[in-house]
């Protein structure tokens, strides 16, 4: 999309957008609660304050996306790509990351309180331990060097 083609507020409640790029796209405060993007591009998208809780990220691309102070409470990002996404202070309450490809995204500030981290590659995230402490992983989940694995959380 081109910076003209910009879609603010808009209300997407349950939009079926499975499929459709929206790179570059600007949704800024929409509600896209219970939306389905899977497999959606929205890679270097314009997201903040965007209320995505309940939708359905499967394998869809948010690399590079601006996530701040979003809303993905109860989301599911399943597989999906979120490279260098900016998720500075978003609710990630509930969030079905499993697979998820947090490489060099900023969490700074992020809750994390339930998300299932099972599989993820935070390795070159930005997050502290408070921030990864109430979510939950296993084995396979690669957190950050200086980060280690606790029996309570990631």
């Amino acid at each position: 999309m081109r910076e003209r083609d910009r879609i603010i507020e808009p209300n997407l409640t349950r939009a079926d957008l499975s499929g459709t790029n929206l790179s570059e796209a600007n949704l800024s405060r929409a509600d896209l609660t219970d939306a389905s993007l899977t497999e959606a591009t929205l890679s270097r998208a314009d997201l903040p304050s965007t209320d995505l809780s309940e939708a359905h990220l499967v394998k869809a691309d948010l690399s590079e996306a601006e996530l701040m102070s979003a809303d993905l409470d109860s989301a599911n990002p399943v597989r999906a790509n979120l490279f260098r996404a900016d998720l500075m202070r978003a609710n990630l309450t509930a969030a079905n990351l499993t697979g998820a490809d947090l490489t060099q995204a900023d969490l700074s500030g992020a809750d994390l309180s339930g998300a299932d981290l099972s599989g993820a590659d935070l390795s070159t995230a930005s997050l502290t331990r408070e921030e990864l402490e109430p979510a939950t992983g296993d084995e396979n989940t690669q957190l950050p060097a200086d980060l280690t694995p606790r029996r309570t959380g990631a």
